[in-house]
């Protein structure tokens, strides 16, 4: 093709060149010049043609030459790796918890146990046993994942255990000899138990570990999750159940870390083409936790499944359209401002927690007692009854019907051990005491947000369990059989097993029914419910727990929810003061914590003007990781007897009228109690049942006051006598080879 190409540009030569002769005869030389290089074009032409097509003829060979190259290089590489061990994307993972109760490193145990299933090493440590200062830096570099499940402790603080670990933390993402990218490359996630009761601090640990972990260039690997015990605005139903379903999402994202599976775009964009990281099948890929470390608001956003729109929006990407603007804010205005209706035409409405939900009524509601609780509480001798309240049999009923002796009630009110049945229709309560005999296992709460059960229903069965336990007395040796007949008919009810019973609604129509059935009423509430209080009809005698006298050690020992916990108390000794019916004060004393506190609970006294007060030492139940007690903490019985001598001399108008010995305890009485120079401070069980009755006709007209239903108390019941409160009708039963017990009952 090229010889034809030659040929042909000859041929055109010779004939151009005989044109240009007959032209040159008759013009100039510039325009003969002109002339030729017109003829002559197509010759230019062609030779630019032929340039061009050798340069890209050797443009193309050398590209091949330079891919042969390539493809080699790759081929080799590919080969030289499939020689060498595959690269391990997770060495390992470690769990680190921060646990007061328990909880969390029994979440870590749990959490250790799946990864491993995965085929991944997985640590567990304890935040105390574990220097961050000299080993957390070397995470980065192995290629591990850490996991920090963190409880918060009192006033939003952590946990013993956790103290020095979260300390070093908040110190070093300040501190700028550390630097801000100390821990870069350390991967991480976070997972925080707390209780949005506590509405100032809820799962502050949490929080704070996880913007302490990112200020220090830490890569958060999914979104912190968090754990509610409060069953009421837990996700989930509880904190257990929050915890299953984040632990699922982490090890879905940890099986993709083990594989190498980056997750910097979820494929969905805002733009109709075409996005490099969709699957060629068209499935998109799943939109994972993994949030953008580049903005410092992204680390503050709620864990919870159910956030709004708004936040939704903002997780899918950190860049956005000034065009969309308005559309974002609009959608804000929306969720905040509007009432959603459902298809079932009820009312939803926007919750920070749990996103949309229906507003509550009484079928929608959650059950207090959640599995782990109904579990936990069985375990401990309780006999639940519906979805909020319990009985458990006494240990003193236990022992009277056996002829060993009543409880400190018997020896200052006349009460039959035998025949009380200890319940309570609310297991919640609004404090988390430090002396808490139930170690914390029941809810906690300030208003009442659960499923209710009837009064009549509570009350039946609370009686038909109770007459079971009893039944269970049968034939035991040493239960004397007239004192058992007589144990299966309830004639008083101790509303005092655990949690706060004046927290139940419906607590006025429990107490008429209890009164209906001739059955008396000991009520004890923690002092954090005025108005319930005040509402409250007529009991057989109604208790104050003052567990200190000032709002510091009130703080510390009762660890109320309540942010006006002190006008509260304050409040409810007031209440208190209003009522006709018998009052108490009741006293617990904790050494080293507010035995000292003496003219702070004179002035209390003054407040309130009980018709009682009872002083008893605290009682140790054991070692509890709730709680600091220990029994360096529980007063010897001549301790406390001298704090009431104390008290008492500060005390005008009362004195000391009764002692129970074995329960640690003594009663402070006021003196209109005190007739002929004898003390009245037993009740006439029948005749408060004639006044209640009178009272409930009357419709509340008719009322009656503590001194209207009184009963001589029996000498040895005195304080001072020989007997110390024991019960000569009974036997002193002691223990072989243990020492006498004097921390109560």
């Amino acid at each position: 093709m090229f010889s034809v190409f030659i040929i042909t540009l000859l041929c055109t030569y010779s004939e151009s060149t005989s044109d240009t002769k007959v032209l040159q005869s008759g013009h100039s030389p510039r325009e003969n010049h002109l002339t030729f290089i017109w003829h002559n074009r197509l010759y230019l032409y062609s030779a630019a043609a032929l340039v061009f097509g050798v340069w890209f003829f050797v443009k193309l060979h050398l590209k091949k030459k330079s891919l042969s190259k390539d493809v080699s290089s790759l081929v080799y590489k590919a080969a030289d790796n499939n020689d060498r061990d595959a690269v391990v994307h997770v060495s390992g993972v470690k769990i680190f918890y921060g646990s007061q109760t328990g909880t969390a490193k029994g979440f870590a145990k749990e959490l250790s146990e799946e990864v491993e299933t995965l085929g991944i090493a997985a640590e567990v440590i304890d935040m105390k046993d574990y220097d961050p200062d000299d080993r957390l830096a070397d995470e980065c570099a192995i290629r591990s994942v850490c996991v920090f499940l963190v409880a918060s402790y009192t006033d939003g603080q952590p946990t013993e255990n956790a103290e020095w670990f979260c300390k070093w933390l908040e110190e070093a993402s300040t501190d700028f000899r550390y630097g801000k990218t100390y821990l870069r490359g350390l991967r991480y996630a976070v997972f925080g138990l707390g209780n949005s009761v506590y509405t100032g601090h809820y799962n502050t640990v949490g929080k704070n570990v996880d913007k302490w972990l990112w200020m220090l260039s830490g890569m958060r690997i999914m979104t912190r999750g968090e754990g509610d015990c409060n069953v009421v605005k837990s996700h989930n139903g509880s904190i257990q159940a929050d915890f299953q379903a984040w632990k699922v999402k982490f090890l879905i994202r940890l099986q993709a870390l083990a594989k190498d599976e980056q997750n910097n775009c979820t494929g969905i964009c805002k733009s109709e083409g075409s996005c490099k990281n969709k699957r060629k099948d068209g499935v998109e890929e799943e939109e994972r936790d993994l949030q953008n470390n580049n903005a410092e608001e992204d680390l503050m956003e709620s864990s919870s499944d159910g956030e709004s729109e708004l936040q939704d929006e903002k997780n899918s990407g950190s860049v956005f359209d000034v065009e969309d603007l308005g559309n974002i804010i609009n959608s804000a205005k929306k969720a905040k401002s509007k009432e959603e209706v459902g298809a079932d035409g009820q009312v939803l409405k926007l919750s920070k927690l749990n996103g949309f939900k229906k507003s509550e009524d009484e079928g929608q509601r959650r059950e207090m007692i959640t599995p782990a609780l109904r579990q936990a509480l069985t375990k401990q001798g309780y006999k639940l009854i519906g979805s909020h309240s319990g009985v458990k049999l006494c240990r003193w009923t236990k022992s009277m019907l056996r002829g060993r002796g009543g409880c400190y009630k018997h020896t200052f009110y006349g009460i039959e051990s035998h025949r009380c049945m200890e319940t309570t229709p609310s297991l919640a309560c609004a404090n988390k005491c430090v002396f808490c005999w139930r170690h914390h296992t029941n809810p906690v709460g300030t208003e009442w947000r659960w499923k209710m059960d009837p009064a009549e229903k509570i009350l039946q069965d609370a009686l038909d369990n109770h007459q079971s336990m009893i039944r269970q007395f049968r034939g035991v040796p040493g239960v004397q059989p007239k004192r058992y007949e007589e144990g299966l008919a309830a004639r008083h009810c101790a509303l005092s097993l655990v949690g706060e019973p004046i927290m139940y609604p419906e607590i006025n129509t429990f107490l008429r029914l209890l009164h209906s059935r001739h059955i008396s009423s000991f009520l004890v509430t923690n002092a954090q419910f005025p108005q319930e209080l005040r509402t409250l009809v007529p009991v057989t005698q109604l208790y104050v727990s003052v567990d200190a006298s000032t709002k510091d050690s009130l703080k510390r020992i009762d660890r109320p929810l309540f942010k006006d916990f002190w006008q509260r108390f304050l409040d409810s000794l007031r209440a208190l003061g209003e009522k006709r019916q018998r009052t108490v004060y009741r006293l617990t004393l904790v050494k080293a914590w507010n035995v000292e506190e003496m003219q702070a609970y004179s002035e209390l006294i003054a407040l309130g003007q009980p018709d009682f007060v009872e002083v008893k030492g605290v009682t140790y139940c054991g070692e509890s990781s709730a709680s600091s007690l220990t029994m360096a903490n529980v007063p010897w019985h001549q301790e406390v007897v001298a704090f009431v001598q104390q008290l008492a001399e500060m005390l005008p108008q009362y004195e000391i009228a009764c002692e129970h010995e074995h329960s640690n305890c003594l009663l402070i009485a006021h003196t209109k109690f005190k007739v002929d120079g004898e003390w009245w401070t037993w009740i006439d069980y029948e005749r408060f049942q004639q006044l209640v009755k009178v009272y409930e006709e009357s419709g509340g007209q008719q009322s009656f006051s503590s001194l209207d239903y009184i009963a001589k108390t029996p000498s040895w019941a005195v304080f001072g006598a020989h007997e110390q409160g024991f019960d000569p009708a009974d036997t002193r039963f002691q223990r072989r080879n243990k020492t006498k017990d004097i921390s109560g009952c």
